[in-house]
């Protein structure tokens, strides 16, 4: 097996693990609270997805320092382990409260901007539960980091280990503390589970090799400076993450013209489009990781990462579109769906492949252009393909799902092209600059 290639699958299949996870607490919470009734899970779906939301804020400190440690690791600098370090810890410092303190006041008005204000006592519980969640943010944002900066070191299972933690704690603890204290026990349960993870994930930190030599390192950089390149780097990918999620909840308003059959059965094929499209990010990661070391230490291995990241993520992206084609009958039924849901999302998951099987590619390629500061770029190719995808979209929703899962696969489809432009563009630049050193 290629040694790339090799690397790549021992780094992402526990990212993979950790990211199902990390969706598994939602739905353990939303199981749980169901016995409470319509306005209580309304509360927890509104706050899981304001959280989802953050995740592309914690981004900015999380991704940047994966890159920057990993870099520094290759180039075995500990100093710049430390500055990528205490860049992160001093960013996460300056955004944390600012995201607690502005969503502890404006709790009620994002309740009722999410929910519309229809149900007042659903608000009232949503607001509840943002009361104990939105402080928990802070450590929901550690979390992130500290796993941020043991992915940068190269240690992806200890991430996967400390999710697991969590959420195992969580499925244990959440059905005392609904019962006792409702929606808020709901809330307290996931902060409390986190900070259990959050310490192991720290005393993690102080038994990696890596961090303890670089632990004792001068700092290659001032905390401003590193605060200021751990921002640079991570911007990007945040911003990227926050146009797509963006770019997604667009579509599902277009999906709704369509009426409530069409939205139900897209809610529920999007969910199972999931397990795919977390093997491409997992992937996505490693080749971030993975570009990042080889080139701190002075190796460019971009061509063979990404051909390789495209290839693994491909054979995923490929198995899971048969695999959804084949079993979408059954895949419905397991939802409880009805006859007309079920009809809706059979159709969805047979023609969503093509998408699949493009969007595998690029998001698996992605990591190659976060890892060699190429996120920026990568920035303008997503604002581009949400750009084309939305009205498409609008246009083909005419022919219903069907229409819709063609306006992805097109839309991705531009995207893949312009990644390649862009590839090509490196390439012809890479080999001029060969050409003129051999000149002089």
């Amino acid at each position: 097996m290629n040694a790339h290639r090799r690397h790549l699958m021992s780094l992402a299949h526990p990212v993979y693990f950790s990211l199902l996870a990390s969706v598994a607490s939602g739905i353990i919470n939303t199981v749980w609270v169901s016995r409470l009734g319509g306005g209580a899970v309304a509360a927890v779906a509104v706050a899981t997805n304001t959280e989802n939301a953050l995740l592309g804020v914690a981004l900015v400190f999380a991704s940047g320092t994966t890159v920057l440690v990993a870099h520094a690791r290759g180039a075995r600098d500990p100093g710049a382990v430390r500055a990528a370090v205490r860049g992160g810890w001093a960013l996460w410092g300056l955004v944390t409260p600012v995201v607690v303190t502005g969503g502890l006041l404006l709790r009620g008005p994002l309740a009722r901007l999410v929910l519309g204000g229809a149900d007042p006592a659903a608000l009232r519980l949503a607001a509840a539960y943002f009361a104990i969640s939105l402080p928990g943010m802070a450590v929901f944002f550690a979390q992130q980091l500290v796993d941020g900066i043991l992915k940068g070191a190269g240690d992806t299972r200890t991430p996967m280990r400390l999710a697991l933690l969590a959420n195992g704690l969580i499925l244990a603890v959440d059905p005392a503390l609904i019962h006792f204290y409702g929606v808020r026990g709901a809330a307290a349960s996931t902060v409390l589970c986190r900070c259990v993870a959050l310490t192991a994930g720290l005393r993690a930190l102080r038994r990696d090799a890596l961090l303890r030599t670089a632990a004792g390192a001068p700092p290659a950089a001032p905390v401003p400076a590193a605060l200021r390149r751990t921002l640079t780097t991570g911007l990007p990918m945040s911003a990227d993450f926050t146009v797509r999620q963006g770019g997604a909840l667009a579509l599902v308003a277009i999906v709704a013209r369509l009426g409530v059959t069409a939205v139900a059965a897209y809610a529920i094929g999007y969910k199972v489009l999931y397990v795919a499209t977390m093997a491409f990010y997992s992937v996505r990661q490693a080749a971030a990781i993975h570009t990042a070391h080889t080139r701190g230490a002075g190796r460019d291995a971009r061509r063979d990462i990404g051909r390789q990241a495209v290839l693994v993520s491909g054979v995923l992206g490929l198995a899971a579109a048969v695999l959804f084609a084949a079993t979408a009958p059954w895949i419905m039924a397991a939802f409880g769906a009805g006859p007309g849901v079920a009809g809706q999302g059979v159709l969805f998951l047979r023609c969503v492949g093509p998408y699949l099987l493009l969007m595998a590619g690029f998001i698996a390629l992605g990591g190659v252009f976060e890892g060699s500061g190429g996120a920026p770029a990568l920035l303008r190719v997503t604002l581009l393909g949400t750009a084309v995808q939305l009205p498409l979209a609008d246009a083909l929703s005419a022919f219903g799902l069907p229409g819709i899962c063609l306006a992805l696969a097109l839309a991705m489809a531009v995207q893949c092209g312009a990644v390649a432009l862009l590839l090509r563009r490196a390439r012809r630049r890479e080999e001029a600059e060969v050409s003129f050193a051999r000149v002089a």
